[in-house]
């Protein structure tokens, strides 16, 4: 199944949720990606660079959902944790890589095939979205 993936900042769920039927592009600050579940990824990403056992963040209901108006079957807003947004804000190139090559292994023993150029720059590209949020706005992925 095709999927679009964007990241977005926003300064509250409701600013968040109000483009679930349309997409952030052109709202707010973005970065596209695709055919992924970023679900998965934001918890195997989030693990990695924090250093939490993956059981526990699903326990946790990582990612949080905030808009999902036909139940899993159209467009979604997630919201990243708090902790994945700083981590990604704060870790350097060279673990944002490690991070990208463990997912990129996760993905392939799954049966899924990512390149590791893609899976880093995804991890690149979403930390420096994560650096650019103003105070107080938060990391959220539209999927659709």
């Amino acid at each position: 199944m095709s999927r679009i993936i964007t990241f977005f900042t926003a300064p509250s769920h409701e600013a968040a949720s109000a483009v679930v039927e349309t997409g952030p592009a052109g709202i707010f600050a973005s970065q596209t990606w695709g055919n992924f579940d970023p679900e998965d990824a934001m918890v195997v990403w989030e693990s990695f660079l924090t250093g939490r056992n993956l059981d526990e963040l699903l326990d946790d209901g990582e990612p949080e959902t905030v808009a999902d108006p036909d139940e899993g079957r159209g467009s979604a807003v997630l919201v990243s944790s708090p902790a994945l947004q700083k981590a990604l804000a704060d870790t350097d190139r060279s673990r944002l890589g490690q991070a990208g090559r463990h997912w990129m292994e996760q993905q392939a023993s799954e049966g899924t095939a990512m390149d590791q150029e893609t899976a880093e720059e995804i991890l690149h590209s979403l930390a420096d979205l994560a650096r650019s949020a103003r105070p107080g706005d938060r990391l959220y992925c539209w999927t659709t």
